[in-house]
């Protein structure tokens, strides 16, 4: 940093109180006491102003002014905290300067200010002698043996704690040793550490900082070992020269886009912002580590900027400036504003680019189509794509086949072979392959298809490892509420059947129907509605399928119905696009962190607009980017481009709001920061579609005819009986100007919204889950890193605010499954706020799911919690789904069929963990 400095400070500013340090010590790092002398500050404040804006900024009065203005607000702060006098440790006064520079939103001089108390810390480490442990040895890389240093143990602590309250530092350290041995690799004592710090995140939030930042160090040094850079550098100084050496390397080792070395690497490398690695918590860093980081060899070649700016860099490359654009989308992603999804993390910039997350198919009633589509399947499988796949289309047990003159085996044993398919091909390596099948629920099968999970009968017609969806007309629940049949038929005798909707499904049903009744089809069964309806409700609660999804919502408002049907959703429940036999339906996801939009107690709709624009950007550049595995994928995207701007950490923004889920005030919010996402999305498509184009098939949508997703409702209701759809249509904006855009520029994207389950990415970013309610406050969640503590740290901080934060408090949350309810210390008020998934009446899950999809284009993933499931319950949770113009439902959850691991020493017998988080989890199937 540099050495030029102020003028004399000007007098204090008369309208604050005065401060009194006197009397104030310091307790420097050796021990020793010194006088408080603020005039230090200053100088330290004026060096972190002065590596921003140039020692030509030293006669500025500009900067005099906010350096004191800093340096005062530091002093208060010291001097409030001990009035009396006292004790103050140099740490604790540097944490202040950072957290008053913040405050006075001098982002980068507090950057500034971070990076130069690491690189002291570092040299301190560095010119200090080596304190080694009397009787431990390890061994070093080369076999030779050495002394433990423990005083780079002390090191390697102190700066992981920077700027964390209630880490107990000397405890770590001591805890750690307690794991080592004589001899022991030398790596491992820093691994030792990271383990001793994460056993501790239980107790307090903050070591998950401190278990993420000893991660980091490793990681730190294992990425200069693999990239040859190195070893003493700290973070500022290796992230300028890893980005451009991870890029060489890796177009070397054939892992990337050899038009990544294209970029102004040395540009780039300077817009990385280290001290964004202290935002992440350990099991975000820890997914990254293990499954997302670019590696050869086994030895990881990114660092998380350099990760950040590598997908950055991917989705920038046919910008017309691919520097700014990419410096503008690692913006976005670094500071967790938004996050892309897992196949674009995976993949961006490298030489198979498969981006996107979700395909939808329809599968061709014959050998070649069935057996076509479950090879596209393996396909899009291999590079990280989840499935969606319609098989309505097949025909039924016992229809005649005519080139045989034999009967169709119906669906199911096909469904047998794409199971198996989706087991034998995972994901890059990366995850599980994953898919859904879809049947609409007038088909002959659909009794079988309903039991495809079950855990008894014929093996050869079970699917344990495939997800199952029923896709269900409106006509099946009105006929069901006036307890009327159901005919069951083959596709193969109704074939236009699956292809309509509304009232044009209703006539033709009931025609044939009629036809059935004459005698001129023979193949039907003629059910109660009420039976199947039943059927479809306890198979849901004893397996967790099939999911149920509603095929009029999902057409009636689709923008795209001029261009074909939607026949089925995909894997999670929130895509809804349309598919044939010429086109799979693909789509690209990203989410919104809402809860890092929440300022001063309400939604910071400024920087929501901002990152909402950049993002719509950011996933339009995925369409022309995108490796496509087959053909009519390629096809269909080019031709639609939809996209599906998502969003997570809705909880955590209620937290911030101190909104219950189950509150009036919950619902509102999730209708204002629906309509303003929607609102910004919408317009940066008809804002490209200006710059760019509109997409091909524009020109007759419901775009076209200025219906946009607000408007679509009456649609669905001149679809459905009186008393069928009961939904909030209020709007609090001016659309008028949207509307403007639109016509003079039509849209860029047939769809644009879509909220996935973001389940792995909300980990990364450290926020509850998509737009789930907290599942429990301190639980253990298992993934394919490993099994982690999850503690609350929005309760934890509003326990300690009443004093009410203690190991007793601990062992109480573990022993009532981290509920906050049972515990009688807690407030009522907190009690409410804290409310677990299954301790909130699913109603509300509905209704605020249901002020969201009016202003969707696409849907939604909605988990359901029912702690005590009965069949009337059921009814009418999903009758209300109905009711309020869902389009899909995802998973019911049961307390039945999920637990928390009891860690309190209770002799009471623990339930097997079921991962909520995990829909593919071995123990669920």
């Amino acid at each position: 940093m540099s050495t030029a400095t102020l003028a004399e400070p000007r007098a204090p500013h008369r309208d604050t109180e005065p401060t009194d340090t006197a009397s104030l010590q310091v307790i420097k790092r050796n021990g020793t006491l010194v006088g408080f002398d603020p005039a230090k500050i200053s100088v330290a404040v004026t060096k972190a102003f002065l590596a921003v804006e140039g020692n030509e900024a030293a006669g500025s009065a500009r900067i005099h002014d906010s350096v004191e203005r800093v340096t005062h607000q530091v002093i208060q702060a010291i001097s409030r905290r001990l009035k009396a006098g006292g004790k103050v440790h140099i740490e604790d006064i540097q944490d202040q300067v950072e957290l008053a520079l913040m405050r006075a939103e001098e982002q980068k001089v507090a950057r500034a200010y971070v990076l130069y108390r690491e690189d002291h810390a570092r040299q301190r480490a560095i010119d200090e002698p080596m304190e080694a442990h009397p009787h431990l040895t390890v061994k070093k890389a080369d076999g030779s043996i050495a002394p433990l240093d423990l005083g780079l143990m002390k090191q390697q602590v102190e700066q992981a704690a920077t700027g964390l309250d209630g880490i107990d530092g000397e405890s770590l350290v001591e805890g750690a040793l307690r794991n080592l041995y004589d001899g022991i690799a030398e790596e491992e004592v820093l691994s030792a550490l990271i383990m001793t710090a994460r056993g501790r995140i239980e107790q307090e939030p903050d070591y998950s900082a401190v278990t993420a930042r000893l991660l980091l160090e490793q990681l730190r040094l294992e990425t200069a070992t693999a990239l040859e850079l190195p070893l003493g550098l700290s973070l500022a100084e290796v992230y300028p020269q890893a980005l451009s050496a991870f890029i060489h390397q890796g177009i070397r080792h054939d892992l990337l886009d050899e038009a990544m070395a294209a970029y102004d690497l040395a540009r780039l490398g300077e817009a990385l912002r280290p001290e964004r690695d202290f935002q992440f918590g350990f099991l975000g860093l820890q997914t990254l580590y293990d499954r997302y980081f670019v590696n050869w060899n086994g030895d990881r070649l990114e660092l998380p900027q350099v990760f950040f700016m590598r997908v950055a860099m991917g989705l920038a490359l046919q910008e017309d400036d691919p520097n700014a654009r990419a410096i503008e989308f690692y913006d976005l992603l670094s500071s967790f504003d938004y996050m892309a999804s897992t196949p674009t993390l995976f993949n961006s910039g490298t030489q198979h680019s498969q981006l996107s997350s979700c395909y939808l198919t329809t599968v061709q009633d014959d050998l070649e189509g069935i057996y076509g589509a479950i090879r596209d399947n393996a396909m899009l499988s291999k590079w990280a794509g989840g499935l969606g796949n319609d098989w309505t289309p097949v025909r039924a047990l016992g229809s005649h086949i005519k080139g045989t003159n034999g009967s169709s085996q119906g669906v199911v044993p096909f469904l047998k072979v794409v199971n198996d398919t989706a087991v034998a091909v995972n994901q890059g390596g990366k995850r599980k392959g994953a898919v859904c099948a879809y049947l609409e629920s007038w088909h002959l099968d659909i009794e079988e298809f309903l039991e495809l999970r079950k855990n008894t009968g014929d093996e050869r017609r079970r699917t344990h490892d495939m997800n199952t969806a029923n896709w269900v007309p409106d006509l099946l629940i009105e006929r069901m509420r006036e307890d009327k049949d159901w005919t069951l038929f083959s596709p193969s005798d109704v074939p236009d059947l699956h292809d309509l909707y509304g009232n044009a499904f209703r006539e033709r049903y009931e025609h044939y129907e009629a036809l059935a009744g004459q005698g001129r089809i023979k193949l039907f069964k003629t059910i109660p509605a009420k039976q199947l309806w039943r059927k479809m409700l306890t198979v849901l609660f004893e397996t967790g399928h099939p999911w149920i999804t509603f095929k009029d919502p999902c057409n009636l408002r689709s923008p795209q119905q001029h261009r074909g049907v939607v026949h089925s959703s995909n894997l999670c429940t929130e895509i809804t696009l349309n598919t044939s036999a010429d086109e799979i339906a693909v789509c690209n996801l990203g989410s919104i962190n809402l809860a890092a939009h929440i300022r001063d107690g309400e939604l910071d709709v400024k920087h929501l607009e901002r990152t909402v624009s950049t993002a719509v950007r950011m996933l339009d550049n995925v369409v022309d980017i995108n490796y496509y595995a087959v053909p009519q994928a390629r096809n269909s995207n080019f031709k639609h481009r939809p996209v599906g701007l998502g969003l997570m950490g809705f909880q955590d923004a209620l937290y911030q709001l101190n909104l219950p889920y189950t509150s009036p005030e919950a619902v509102e919010f999730a209708d204002l920061a629906m309509e303003q996402i929607s609102y910004f999305a919408i317009r940066a498509s008809a804002t490209l579609a200006g710059e760019r184009g509109a997409y091909e098939t524009y020109e007759g949508s419901l775009w076209h005819q200025s219906i946009l997703p607000i408007d679509s409702i009456k649609l669905l209701k001149e679809n459905r009986r009186e008393g069928g759809l009961n939904l909030n249509t209020n709007s609090r904006l001016d659309w008028t100007p949207v509307r403007e855009l639109i016509a003079t520029n039509g849209m860029r994207n047939s769809n644009v919204m879509a909220i996935a389950p973001t389940a792995t990415i909300s980990n990364i970013v450290g926020v509850s889950q998509s737009i789930e309610p907290a599942y429990q406050n301190l639980f253990v969640k298992s993934n394919l890193s490993g099994e982690f503590t999850v503690v609350n740290p929005s309760l934890v901080r509003d326990l300690k605010a009443e004093g009410l934060w203690d190991n007793v408090m601990v062992n109480d949350l573990k022993y009532f499954d981290g509920s906050v309810q049972q515990i009688d210390r807690i407030p009522n008020e907190l009690k409410a706020r804290y409310a677990t998934a299954f301790e909130i009446d699913p109603r509300w899950l509905v209704e605020a799911a249901a002020r969201r999809q009016k202003w969707l284009d696409q849907a939604q993933s909605l988990n359901l919690y029912m702690a005590e499931p009965s069949g009337k319950k059921l009814d009418a949770l999903y009758q209300l789904a109905w009711e309020r113009g869902l389009k899909t439902t995802y998973y019911l959850r049961s307390l039945g069929a999920t637990g928390a691991e009891k860690t309190a020493p209770v002799a009471a017998p623990q339930p097997q963990v079921c991962s909520i988080d995990e829909p593919d989890c071995e123990a669920c199937q």
